[in-house]
């Protein structure tokens, strides 16, 4: 029988004291996964036979916090020395539309194991580190193999997000191609994806964008027609493999609106990621992040020369800089030597800080009004087209200059 080797997060105080609260449970998905993989474990979800009001009455017994984030479903939010842990009681499904599963509890680890949607997160492990599989998952995790529990369409007709979390998975752990019959089943049953939020597809789609390689997995995708649908206008998966090669290269840390960004063409870029970032629900901050990286001319030589370079970082911000930098770099792969001096002198570039404010154009007796912020607009141009000098004497004749103009 498989066990897991010793894991900091099951040993922890907080974990102990939910698992001894409990009695009759067993970590599953994500935590017992990427522990049999060796890689970091953030989420802690945890199984058990017990039903909601039964877990809530446990918690509270001991002492403990219990919110019920999603009771109808069966899950708990149990809140342990302020670390949160969801609890779900073992559960099958009786209905679906798709989007919303209707389930009935039950005490069978097996039923609970055969709703999940890949066998590779339907693994349990008890505190002692036993792995319980009834459905081959630790196998294919070996492998690299993400695959349906049980008939790939029946998991897909349960939930449309499955389509894009096949995807994502495999972006993820897999090894190889994509399973055949499950890239089958998702080309059959694309067109329930029109039912799903935004948000839900943005939360997939930027995780699946957050892998190290996301294009094999794009270009499948696009294979079968998923990609236009999800992403609209995407058309440049070369350039977003070439930003993959810069991230490894580099020790970026991938960031799934940045490549979302690199899919985009240059053509139409406004209008092509107003639609995404509306039909994704993306937040404002997001919306005019991709945006900003989509739409920014991107020449290399814009950032190799330091006079334009603190140009533009001023009138971009340091994020949206370096957005575009690394863009720029994805478009122009064979400028290497010139690009790596590029990216080194952007650590160490600061905003320049425009000095002056409305306090100083009153205090020079021009009253308050609209003619205030003309005249810092008049300054401040003078003050970038001369690469931000700090000297106070041309900063103040330039600032009387202005004045005098607009009295």
């Amino acid at each position: 029988m498989t066990r897991l080797a010793p894991q900091p997060w099951m040993s922890e105080p907080e974990t102990v004291t939910l698992m001894t609260v409990l009695g009759e449970a067993r970590f599953v998905g994500g935590a017992v996964r990427n522990a049999l993989l060796g890689k970091p474990v953030s989420d802690i979800d945890i199984a058990t036979p017990h039903r909601p009001e039964t877990v809530m009455a446990l918690l509270k017994a001991a002492g403990l916090k219990a919110v019920p984030t999603g009771i109808e479903h069966g899950t708990v939010t149990a809140v342990v020395h302020g670390k949160a842990f969801e609890v779900t009681t073992l559960r099958r499904d009786v209905a679906s539309d798709g989007r919303h599963a209707v389930v009935a509890f039950t005490t069978d680890w097996a039923l609970d194991a055969e709703r999940r949607d890949f066998t590779i997160n339907a693994l349990y492990a008890d505190s002692d580190g036993t792995v319980y599989d009834t459905v081959g998952g630790a196998a294919d995790l070996e492998a690299g193999y993400v695959r349906f529990v049980g008939d790939p369409e029946q998991r897909i007709r349960e939930d449309y997000l499955r389509i894009l979390r096949l995807f994502r998975f495999h972006a993820w752990y897999g090894k190889g191609p994509l399973d055949a019959e499950a890239l089958y089943a998702c080309d059959r049953q694309k067109a329930g994806l029109a039912k799903l939020s935004g948000e839900r597809i943005a939360r997939e789609m930027l995780k699946l964008l957050e892998a190290e390689n996301p294009v094999p997995v794009l270009i499948a995708m696009g294979e079968i027609g998923i990609l236009s649908e999800i992403v609209p206008g995407a058309s440049d998966i070369m350039r977003l493999r070439r930003l993959a090669s810069l991230d490894e290269a580099m020790g970026f840390a991938p960031d799934g609106i940045l490549r979302l960004a690199a899919l985009l063409p240059s053509e139409q870029a406004v209008l092509v990621t107003q639609v995404i970032a509306a039909r994704w629900k993306l937040s404002n901050t997001q919306r005019d992040r991709l945006i900003a990286a989509a739409t920014a001319v991107k020449d290399i030589a814009h950032f190799s020369d330091p006079k334009a370079a603190r140009r533009r970082l001023y009138h971009l911000g340091p994020e949206r800089y370096r957005d575009v930098l690394r863009l720029t770099i994805a478009d122009e792969p064979r400028e290497g030597v010139l690009w790596r001096a590029v990216l080194a002198q952007a650590e160490h570039l600061t905003v320049p800080r425009f000095p002056l404010s409305g306090a100083d154009v009153l205090a020079r007796g021009l009253p308050a009004g609209p003619v205030v912020g003309k005249v810092l607009q008049t300054v401040e141009r003078w003050w970038i087209e001369n690469d931000f000098p700090d000297d106070a004497g041309p900063l103040a004749a330039q600032l009387e200059q202005a004045i005098k103009a607009a009295r």
